[in-house]
């Protein structure tokens, strides 16, 4: 780990937050703050529980804790592709999820991707199914702008216990998972005691259950 993501994690974590903005677009209440520690500034996105609007098959303000759950779970099995996202409790709006704010062109993104760069969402693919996610929207995976690292946000609906997966992401449908994607699946036990903080049992034994199934049938 480098020592600016480390010093980003503990800003993000324990630095002083002030509201910049709105996200308007979207169902749920999001912000965006910059957050101060050690005379640095750092921007970031924040989703507080109580402006998540309720949902007939979730269980009620329990969004940010999937939101940090898809952050282990991305990094735990090296997809790496979830901004860095924890939980706060003190935030302007009370508890919520905090996560790195990305610069990236919002013009570019699935649906006017060129077919090399859409061939480099595979990963991304594939932890949409290991996690169950039921809202893969095309203006939720980008390059960010410096490095053109690949991320995935927006998982506020991910690990239901049921079979959920929604997503504008096909193009991979019925081919074989590559080996070293397929080769992640395996979940530690340490990051299964993680999730234990963030999602319900069932809702692990499922997420497990899911990676059992896509392993034995190695196709997208």
């Amino acid at each position: 780990m480098s020592e600016s993501f480390s010093q980003l994690q503990q800003a993000l974590q324990h630095g002083d937050l002030q509201l910049k903005g709105q996200f308007m677009l979207g169902s749920n209440y999001t912000f965006l703050v910059e957050i101060t520690f050690e005379d640095k500034t750092y921007p970031a996105v924040y989703k507080p529980s109580r402006g998540e609007q309720p949902l007939w098959d979730f269980p009620e303000q329990s969004l940010a804790q999937r939101e940090v759950a898809a952050y282990l779970v991305s990094e735990s099995l090296g997809f790496h592709i979830v901004p860095f996202t924890a939980l706060r409790d003190d935030g302007p709006y009370g508890a919520g999820s905090i996560q790195q704010f990305i610069e990236y062109d919002p013009e570019y993104h699935y649906f006017n991707f060129t077919e090399e760069d859409k061939q480099l969402l595979k990963p991304v693919v594939l932890f949409d199914l290991l996690v169950n996610n039921a809202d893969r929207k095309g203006g939720h995976v980008f390059f960010e702008n410096e490095t053109r690292k690949l991320f995935a946000i927006d998982h506020g609906i991910c690990f239901h216990e049921d079979d959920k997966l929604r997503t504008v992401l096909w193009d991979f449908g019925g081919q074989k998972i590559p080996d070293d994607l397929l080769s992640r699946l395996s979940l530690p036990p340490s990051l299964l005691r993680q999730l234990e903080s963030y999602l319900a049992p069932r809702e692990i034994s499922a997420l497990c259950a899911r990676a059992d199934s896509i392993l034995q049938r190695g196709i997208f």
